[in-house]
């Protein structure tokens, strides 16, 4: 699959210091994957941002289209709220 960033995604990786090729390396091996309401899809992985410390990445993105949008990224320190282990 392939992907293209909005505009929005973008200056959201900018202000919160993500890299876009982290978000492109976990969206071609996704540790999870769910959806998170009709037409996105949530791509999930546990990253270590530096300093020992563990958080979840959450990518939405837009499969409904081709190539696929990601909508936004965020890490959050939440894991359990949002990590399935079923």
């Amino acid at each position: 699959m392939t992907f293209r960033f909005s505009d929005h995604a973008d200056q959201e990786l900018k202000n919160r210091h993500i890299s876009v090729s982290l978000v492109l390396g976990m969206l071609t091996n996704p540790q999870q994957k769910a959806p998170e309401m009709p037409g996105i899809m949530c791509y999930r992985s546990l990253v270590d941002f530096g300093g020992g410390k563990t958080y979840l990445l959450r990518v939405m993105v837009n499969e409904t289209v081709d190539p696929a949008v990601v909508v936004t990224a965020y890490r959050t320190s939440k894991i359990k709220k949002y990590w399935r282990t079923e």
